[in-house]
């Protein structure tokens, strides 16, 4: 099943690599994930200057099949001098001379001509220098991705899309197809809570404009994925109960696992630790249970309430409240 991003003409199968848990693996055993991506039809690779090592971990097992493989990657910068750098960073790590899509890495408001950032405009600078192909943007905040969709600015648009996607982010999807706006959907597992990666597939197949880039760093996860290639799971009725399950189950106010609340000064694993009620139990207890999980369970106790992870979520959760309620129900089971 292949996809064309949008306006960019990019064609790929659907099924895109996020390479942000790389950053967790070695370089020889990503260079494996890659490789083995690669030569199973895998031509779409999504990166950042924040992933740590992962830019370089890419260009260190592709960069001699560059020209048959698409980079996206991100920059977070905030001024024109700290985006040249961050670009030509990225360049020398990824070991190429241009990047396919360069994106603005979930910025608080939507770049454009004549803002006084410069960040557009050095956007455009690096595209006539043809250092970049395409200008995208990624958010997790859907005013400023209908913003971006709207402007008619932007290329492509990242932003989280699974089965439990709202009608306004449903609209967002359809406004991008609208404008011939490529869009790359993260978090098409819903940062973990999604345990069936058949049905996320199926449900994100419906949209042909849509490419999902799947966060792996286990072969095992990557093998599922490479199957769904020649064989791609369809919405059937057992997948169609199981997603109206989830749907009752993770809707509302729950923690994505973005991980912009991090780092945290108590040193609690807050993506994690403020979903732990829903992962529990979509998991065998076992998993969650051990010595390891109740002591960073525990460190929910020493949170000094800075608020600093309330006031950096992209959805507006109290998520000091959210980790003293996890604490509490995980209390109920040891």
């Amino acid at each position: 099943m292949e996809i064309r991003l949008g306006r960019t003409g990019i064609i790929v199968n659907k099924n895109g690599f996020g390479a942000l848990p790389i950053q967790r693996i070695t370089n020889e055993e990503s260079a494996l994930l890659l490789k083995k991506a690669y030569n199973s039809g895998i031509k779409f690779f999504d990166t950042a200057r924040f992933y740590t090592d992962s830019e370089e971990k890419i260009g260190y097992a592709l960069s001699d099949v560059r020209s048959s493989i698409y980079i996206a990657t991100k920059t977070a910068a905030t001024s024109v001098e700290a985006f040249w750098k961050d670009l030509h960073t990225s360049l020398g790590l990824l070991k190429t001379d241009y990047v396919d899509i360069y994106q603005f890495h979930n910025p608080s408001f939507c770049p454009k001509p004549g803002d006084g950032s410069g960040l557009y405009e050095a956007m455009l600078e690096a595209q006539e220098k043809g250092l970049i192909r395409y200008i995208g943007i990624t958010n997790h905040r859907l005013s400023v991705a209908l913003e971006a969709a709207e402007s008619d600015l932007y290329d492509t648009i990242q932003f989280p899309f699974s089965y439990l996607a709202t009608e306004p982010e449903l609209e967002l999807v359809k406004l991008c197809q609208e404008k011939n706006i490529g869009f790359i959907a993260m978090k098409a597992l819903s940062g973990g809570l999604i345990t069936n990666s058949a049905a996320a597939y199926a449900y994100l197949a419906q949209y042909d404009n849509v490419l999902p880039i799947w966060g792996i760093q286990k072969e095992i996860e990557l093998d599922e994925f490479i199957s769904y290639i020649d064989n791609p799971p369809s919405l059937t009725e057992d997948i169609d109960e199981l997603i109206t399950r989830d749907r009752k189950e993770l809707s509302g106010n729950f923690c994505r696992g973005c991980g912009y609340c991090l780092p945290c000064p108590a040193n609690i694993d807050i993506p994690n630790c403020a979903r732990m009620s829903l992962m529990i139990r979509r998991a065998p207890v076992s998993v969650y249970l051990n010595k390891d999980w109740q002591n960073k369970m525990k460190l929910i106790e020493d949170c000094i309430h800075c608020d600093n992870c309330k006031n950096h979520c992209p959805y507006g959760l109290d998520t000091p409240k959210l980790l003293e309620d996890n604490w509490a129900d995980y209390k109920s089971f040891i």
